[in-house]
């Protein structure tokens, strides 16, 4: 009686199980990114500036962006940088999951400096704490693509530009001036131009 080889599990992921992650790579790049950046335009620090008497201090407002202006134009480029990773495969979209974490560990180092910055008067200190968790978020989604990301599954290829070459759609190629709408933008869609009889 003759067996069949079974198949392992290092063969590669499952599709279902790739695209599982990737879903968690994004949302976690995504989730952690955003609460960053809005954690970021939270008033952090509330200086009071003394004037003469008898006029009162003035109350200045300090938010994480004004004192780390850096730290929320990281947390938009991993924002891009997540919406990147579905757009990317192999070793472009694993390189891109390694640059993900270092925005993370630096949003987060901008967060842990908030924490422990000596600010003039009142410091805020849930902010910043919330941008160091952001930070850490981001990072774990950014690491989780740098390690796993080379056997996601990509965008369909319905997104893909055919090869030059490849055969035309079935449905005729020839002069479309006076057919209808759709079949000018078909014969844009087979790389034709409808203008030119």
């Amino acid at each position: 009686m003759s067996r069949e080889p079974v198949a392992t599990a290092d063969a590669g992921a499952p599709p279902a199980a790739g695209r599982r992650e990737l879903t968690y790579a994004v949302l976690l790049s995504v989730a952690g990114t955003g609460l960053a950046l809005w954690a970021a335009t939270r008033t952090w620090a509330v200086e009071l500036a003394d004037r003469p008497a008898p006029l009162p201090p003035v109350r200045g407002l300090r938010t994480g962006a004004g004192l780390l202006p850096w730290l929320p134009a990281l947390a938009v480029v991993g924002l891009a940088g997540a919406g990147a990773v579905l757009a990317t495969r192999g070793r472009l979209r694993r390189l891109l999951g390694g640059l993900l974490f270092l925005l993370g560990v630096a949003v987060a180092a901008g967060g842990g400096y908030g924490l422990v910055a000596a600010f003039d008067g009142e410091v805020s200190r849930q902010w910043p704490a919330l941008c160091l968790v952001g930070g850490l978020v981001a990072a774990a989604g950014g690491l989780l693509t740098a390690l796993r990301g080379q056997r996601w599954p990509a965008m369909g290829a319905r997104y893909e530009r055919p090869a030059r070459g490849a055969p035309a759609p079935a449905g005729g190629a020839g002069p479309v001036i006076g057919r209808g709408t759709t079949d000018a933008w078909d014969a844009l869609d087979r790389g034709e131009d409808p203008t030119v009889s």
